[in-house]
């Protein structure tokens, strides 16, 4: 976090504080210098000391106060220097081999391309770790890290989630090479507007890094595969990254991970996201001891955005939360009696299935939109955990009660 700024105001009422002070004191100098040609007692000239001394010591502690108020000012400046020349030392490069085949005039043509990202060093169990993205290393052979002192070596894939985008590497390589990050719970620190720094090798230029602030927190994105796996509860931020910053560490000012970088909008302008580091602290021990993690919630079903204009084509006042459009027949929510849409509808150029039931909260909390439903399941529960979900039908509230599945399943 930013390190809080006194304001001028305040300054000039701590100085204007002080000038008074020397008055009294002055003040209170003369008449106790001048007390036994006035007629003045010892006692007097005694209690008048003892009062200059108070005023003394009160003068000396305000001077510090402004002194480290002052100093305060340029925290953020030498921080980002010292946080770099410490968290660099964390953050590695992956290298991997892919065979990649395209089709010629003379056929399919395979060959063999070298993909980069970055990585990071997290302890689990007293052992260490790279945490890197999974579409970094995903199907990719002959993996590499290098440290940032230089040094190459092998390593392999002891776990990974695609719906996370996230892998960790066992390396083999000594213990001197492995300098750990301490992952912070994002839940709890990202906050919007929080200055954050992105560290990696964008196009191979390693330990390299970007500053930003966190643009916004509980975003979906959808990973640009042939899967079009949707990931929830995304932080949105502004420091700049390129390809080759995947997998490398978001930092907030006292160093510690808040996020694994992970995309980026191509065609915008400081439009770029982060796996949040509460997923990272929620899947670590999993990844490592079994390879996966399986307790993504689902509820099984295709669901939009509720608009003005859709509540408008429907006959409904209800103009956010989440329009089932169907249900995976089977699915939690099927089994939990929601109801799909009954019939198609276009709005603004997009066809809609309508009719159905229009989620608007879950276990109390409101739902204002697909992204909030979808982070506030990541963030709270997991496959076969039971939720109420809050529902209009037919322009009444009722609740029902979902058993939620596994999206690996």
């Amino acid at each position: 976090m930013e390190t809080e700024r006194r304001s001028p105001w305040k300054a000039g009422i701590v100085v204007a504080v002080v000038i008074a002070l020397f008055a009294v004191a002055a003040f209170a100098y003369y008449n106790s210098t001048s007390a036994p040609a006035r007629g003045g007692n010892a006692s007097e000239i005694s209690s008048l000391q003892q009062e200059v001394n108070n005023l003394e010591q009160a003068n000396a502690a305000l001077q510090s106060q402004i002194a480290s108020q002052t100093s305060n000012t340029n925290v953020s400046t030498v921080g980002a220097e010292s946080l770099y020349s410490i968290a660099s030392k964390s953050v590695a490069t992956v290298e991997g081999d892919e065979l990649v085949t395209q089709n010629t005039f003379f056929g399919q043509v395979t060959s063999v391309e070298t993909l980069q990202g970055s990585g990071f060093v997290a302890d689990y169990l007293n052992s260490s770790y790279v945490v890197t993205n999974d579409h970094v290393v995903s199907g990719v052979t002959n993996i590499t890290v290098t440290f940032s002192d230089g040094n190459s070596y092998p390593a392999a894939v002891v776990g990974s989630d695609q719906y996370s985008d996230l892998a960790v590497l066992k390396v083999s390589a000594p213990a001197s090479e492995f300098v750990p990050l301490t992952i912070a719970n994002s839940d709890l620190e990202a906050q919007v507007g929080e200055t954050v720094y992105a560290i990696g090798s964008p196009y191979g230029l390693t330990g390299s890094m970007t500053v930003g602030i966190i643009s916004q927190t509980g975003r979906t994105i959808t990973e640009s595969s042939s899967s079009q796996i949707s990931i929830a509860d995304v932080l949105q931020f502004s420091a700049p990254i390129n390809p080759g910053n995947s997998g490398g560490p978001l930092l907030d000012s006292s160093g510690e991970v808040v996020g694994i970088t992970t995309a980026g909008v191509s065609s915008s302008s400081g439009l770029y996201f982060a796996i949040p580091s509460s997923t990272i602290l929620r899947e670590f021990g999993s990844l490592v001891t079994t390879g996966s993690y399986t307790a993504h919630p689902s509820l099984g079903i295709s669901a939009a955005d509720m608009t003005y204009q859709l509540a408008e084509k429907m006959g409904t006042n209800v103009t956010y939360g989440v329009l089932v459009q169907s249900v995976v027949s089977g699915g939690p929510a099927d089994k939990a009696g929601v109801r799909g849409g009954t019939s198609s509808a276009v709005v603004e150029g997009t066809t809609y299935r309508i009719g159905g039931d229009i989620i608007v909260s879950v276990n109390g909390y409101k739902v204002i939109d697909s992204d909030a439903l979808a982070s506030y399941l990541e963030q709270h529960d997991v496959a076969g955990q039971s939720v109420q979900l809050g529902i209009v039908r037919g322009g009444a509230l009722i609740t029902a009660s979902v058993v939620l599945g596994s999206l690996s399943t």
